[in-house]
């Protein structure tokens, strides 16, 4: 509207002139926020907006101010919060039928036979005296196993084979025999026997469950010793050892195993518990089987097995020990297989002598400085999912005098030479090698520890909303409003810029 028009319109009617003249545009803006700022849901502002005094203006000011500064505080603390990933530990009991049944583990407790190692042992050490074994030259059986592995020979004649300890096998009173056993080695026990452990080559595939042959999983297992046999003075006991484990676990034995005297069938009644964590960022847990734990079980019968804490740090300190010594460890000489830093190909390391400190030394610096832990030992944390099976162990007399010729037959068709007065001391051979064992499942239930997160995003997004609508009143419509402001200056600002870009053209277009 022009000047003219709008003094005409002043002139016939009674009206201010200036009352008809458009706003300007910092008026126009003004009046967009103070229709906001009355309007909005959010407190405190439209108190701003509608004051009609300074001091009204400045409480409703600082009251805003200080209530967000608040609000801001809970809302930064409930973040944070958020990213400390904090977690619960929830326990729950399931009823889990049918069950696989756990991988069973056996391992006679000396590693080598006296009749199989004496002889290679003796000319190792260049020793002429073959009738006696003194506890002096013990001392140089573990340089002669040395001797053996870095030469890059098999240790498995030196072995109890499993054929030759076991006498009877039978699961839910169906036999079972020797072709249901993988081994492994392990560097305290010699060769191991793992039943119902995760082999492709073995029940075709297949786990046993207790359900079979309509049975609830009772693997029994009758074992003798050969203790005669046992190197004098490595070995201070007589045992079986064994351990009930994850099927696709490889039973780290020498920690966890249970050692069973002879002269007795023991009873090991078992549970079944699982403990999950969550993956990062929560904790530090890992699954990966590293390409150091594959080699290591390459070596083994077939068995698939996962990702172990103890297998993984074992792996790390090896690869230290290595680079510092350039040997590995000889106390865990199955675990010889290292992945040096920058490097791609996996090393079958020489083992170190037994008198050299460095990898005693070097062993030390790894477990006391987090520095090389994290260095080399960064992917081991704990097993994502891991079940346990808790035991409870009893057991009576055995064996019984109607099982005593079964067991003197199979002790004399052994390839084992027989004791050399065992015509005379036979029974008490027995009684002192022979030992059974029962493992059952006694109940069905399954307690699960499984770790939750605390706070997930739904709960942050709750605290953050609380703390907006207790102290200021905003919602997610107060955003929309707050919105519909922005989209209105900007829409003005922007018809401002094309009327001025169209006065430009005009003018310039009046000029040609």
């Amino acid at each position: 509207m022009t000047d003219y028009s709008i003094q005409h319109i002043a002139t016939v009617f009674p009206i201010d002139a200036d009352a008809l003249k458009p706003q300007s545009n910092l008026g126009q803006r003004r009046d967009i926020i103070k229709e906001f700022s009355l309007n909005t849901s959010a407190h405190g502002i439209p108190g701003i907006a509608r004051s009609q005094s300074i001091h009204n203006c400045t409480f409703w000011l600082i009251s805003f101010l200080a209530f967000t500064g608040i609000m801001s505080y809970f809302i930064v603390t409930a973040i944070l919060a958020y990213y400390s990933y904090p977690t619960q530990t929830t326990i729950d009991a399931t009823d889990e039928w049918p069950q696989a049944f756990p991988g069973v583990t056996i391992c006679n407790y000396s590693p080598y036979r006296y009749d199989k190692i004496i002889k290679p042992f003796l000319n190792y050490t260049n020793s002429t005296n073959t009738n006696t074994f003194t506890k002096q030259q013990s001392l140089y059986i573990s340089d002669f196993i040395q001797h053996i592995i870095n030469e890059n020979q098999s240790l498995n004649e030196y072995y109890y084979p499993l054929k030759e300890m076991l006498i009877k096998c039978t699961y839910n009173e169906l036999n079972c025999s020797i072709n249901d056993f993988v081994s492994f080695i392990s560097p305290i026990y010699g060769l191991c026997y793992t039943f119902n452990a995760d082999a492709s080559n073995i029940n075709n595939g297949q786990l046993h469950y207790n359900s079979e042959n309509g049975m609830s999983g009772l693997l029994q297992l009758d074992l003798y010793l050969h203790s005669h046999q046992y190197v004098p003075y490595l070995s201070n006991a007589v045992s079986i050892v064994t351990m009930v484990h994850d099927n696709r676990k490889l039973p780290i034995i020498e920690k966890f195993g249970v050692q069973l005297i002879p002269g007795r069938r023991h009873k090991l009644g078992y549970s079944k518990s699982t403990t999950t964590f969550l993956p990062s960022p929560y904790t530090t847990c890992a699954d990966t089987v590293t390409p150091e734990m594959k080699a290591l079980y390459d070596q083994f019968s077939g068995a698939n097995y996962d990702y172990t804490i103890e297998i993984c740090f074992t792996t790390a300190v090896q690869t230290y020990v290595y680079e510092q010594c350039g040997c590995v460890d000889p106390s865990q000489w199955s675990a010889r297989y290292v992945l040096p830093l920058g490097s791609s190909t996996v090393i079958q390391s020489q083992l170190c002598s037994v008198s050299d400190l460095c990898y005693t030394n070097a062993t030390t610096r790894f477990q006391s400085t987090p520095e090389i832990f994290h260095k080399y030992g960064s992917n081991c944390g704990l097993d994502c999912s891991n079940i346990e099976f808790p035991l409870k162990i009893s057991s009576s007399l055995a064996p019984m005098e109607w099982d005593i010729d079964d067991i003197k037959a199979f002790v004399e068709s052994s390839s084992i030479p027989l004791p050399l007065n065992w015509s005379i001391t036979w029974r008490n051979d027995i009684q002192t090698n022979y030992v059974g064992l029962d493992i059952v499942c006694e109940t069905t239930r399954v307690t699960s520890y499984i770790q939750q997160a605390s706070l997930s995003p739904v709960d942050v997004l709750s605290n953050i909303g609380g703390q907006t609508g207790l102290w200021i009143g905003i919602s997610f419509l107060s955003l929309m409003e707050l919105a519909e402001m922005l989209y209105r200056l900007i829409r003005h600002q922007f018809h401002l810029m094309r009327r001025k870009l169209t006065n430009l053209i005009q003018t310039h277009n009046t000029h040609l």
